[in-house]
């Protein structure tokens, strides 16, 4: 696994950070405590004894996320089915048993959309005494769930077997980093050796579908007030695309399930525009990246090199391509766009909802159509506003990371303003600076300066940063040097 590459942070402490944190939850209208009525409603539906379904307790579930995750939507359990393939039964926290259609909670999740991440705290789309205790897939308690029988054969082939509420117990909560090391030296439960050979399959049935993903480096906060705040430029650990593989094959028979019942909620993004391609193609050839004539574009960029400076203008030039990403809410026919362009898939979303407003509605949706039952009319009244709900809290999200991280950025850089540092140019335009990544700090910051050449390496100097702006900046003073 390529190592993370990490900047040492503000000073423990961290009150400019702290206040600067505060400024944007109040800019972006971020919600705070959840209303009286709310609160009470969660704590009288944890209260209760919630029975669903079949038993399925005797069964070891087990569930992967980042350490000390309490908002757990996900368990699994896998087993050979005998023919070659594995048999995935896949555990979805049953939200819809603690939370009462049109009540105090569904109208504040409606409000609030998703689950919002800070550095210093998370705004959950739920009251935590649902979302982190009586409705979270945790260790040693049966919890209700809905769960996706599904049976994958030895090419990644995916069927659905069945979908049905049930009570679950998951035997233990697993993290990445511990699941990676135990794979990695060969001592890893079996069952994590089935999730391999899963993840495996499945990853090379998006090759052969035409999927895409955008290997973008994920800069990431880590730490906290008392010890300082990092950042971060981790790889994803195989064993996170080996997870995602399974949400994403759930997400793919949900939409065919929708499909076939003639309603529900898809989640699309179109084709990339010929004219990006093709404008791609262009940047490739100047910048000597190699792609094929007859080479998909996911394949090439599954190819790429992040430490390249070439390659990775390259990457963030092909964020063109994953355009018009959305919600599709149909009800009789098909809607005209039913395919997500990168996974080359119909897809919805149904695998957190403890985290994400529609998912919920979805798992309903899904449910009574495997089951031959009506779907609820709540459920269904609910789909056209969905959209919306889910696109305003998309951008507050996004819009939230991405202030916290230009506020952390100047706060491990302004004892540093005047050094210079290496850099590699990802991105030109002729409207404002050009944006470079430094090649030591996971830092992506505009950069002043003349005739900056596309993928190469250069010296610039930390003119800016401000923690109050959120702001950094640099000069280029070095001359380019090109793919160096």
């Amino acid at each position: 696994m390529a190592a993370t590459r990490t900047i040492l942070t503000s000073a423990p402490g961290g009150d400019e950070l702290h206040r600067a944190f505060d400024a944007i939850r109040a800019e972006l209208d971020v919600p705070g405590e959840f209303p009286a009525e709310a609160l009470a409603e969660a704590e009288q539906a944890a209260a209760r004894a919630v029975r669903v379904g079949a038993d399925l307790t005797d069964l070891p579930f087990i569930t992967i996320d980042p350490a000390g995750a309490m908002d757990l939507d996900q368990a699994m359990h896998l087993e050979r089915d005998g023919a070659g393939g594995v048999r995935v039964r896949y555990a979805i926290a049953d939200v819809p048993a603690f939370v009462s259609p049109d009540g105090p909670i569904d109208a504040e999740a409606r409000r609030r959309g998703q689950t919002i991440y800070a550095p210093d705290r998370r705004t959950p789309l739920h009251p935590t005494r649902l979302s982190e205790d009586a409705a979270s897939l945790l260790p040693g308690v049966e919890r209700p769930a809905f769960v996706w029988d599904l049976r994958v054969d030895a090419d990644g082939a995916v069927r659905l077997e069945s979908l049905d509420r049930a009570m679950v117990r998951s035997s233990a909560r697993l993290d990445y980093e511990q699941v990676q090391r135990d794979l990695d030296a060969g001592t890893a439960d079996p069952m994590l050796g089935l999730l391999r050979q899963v993840g495996l399959a499945r990853q090379a049935q998006e090759r052969a579908r035409g999927g895409a993903s955008l290997p973008m480096p994920e800069q990431e906060v880590e730490g906290d007030a008392e010890h300082g705040y990092r950042l971060v430029l981790r790889p994803l650990a195989p064993v996170e695309d080996w997870n995602a593989q399974i949400s994403l094959m759930t997400g793919m028979a949900a939409a065919e399930v929708m499909l076939g019942a003639g309603v529900g909620i898809l989640r699309t993004m179109p084709p990339a525009d010929e004219r990006d391609v093709a404008r791609l193609r262009r940047q490739c050839a100047a910048l000597g990246v190699a792609w094929g004539p007859d080479q998909p574009y996911g394949e090439m960029l599954q190819s790429l090199d992040r430490t390249d400076p070439r390659h990775l203008a390259v990457i963030h030039a092909a964020t063109s391509l994953f355009r018009g990403a959305s919600y599709t809410p149909f009800d009789g026919a098909a809607p005209e766009q039913t395919r997500h362009a990168a996974l080359a898939a119909s897809y919805a979303h149904v695998t957190a909802p403890l985290r994400r407003l529609v998912d919920r509605f979805g798992l309903v949706v899904c449910e009574a159509a495997a089951a031959g039952r009506e779907v609820p009319g709540w459920a269904r009244a609910a789909l056209p506003a969905l959209p919306e709900l889910m696109r305003s809290s998309d951008r507050r999200a996004k819009a939230v990371e991405r202030a916290c991280t230009d506020a952390v950025e100047a706060s491990v850089l302004a004892p540093r303003v005047g050094e210079t540092f290496a850099a590699s140019v990802v991105d030109r335009s002729d409207k404002g600076p050009a944006l470079v990544q430094l090649v030591d700090v996971p830092v992506l910051a505009p950069c002043s300066g003349d005739d900056l050449e596309l993928g190469s390496t250069l010296e610039v100097r930390l003119v800016e940063a401000s923690v109050e702006r959120r702001r950094v900046a640099f000069e280029a003073v070095g001359s380019p040097a090109y793919g160096r």
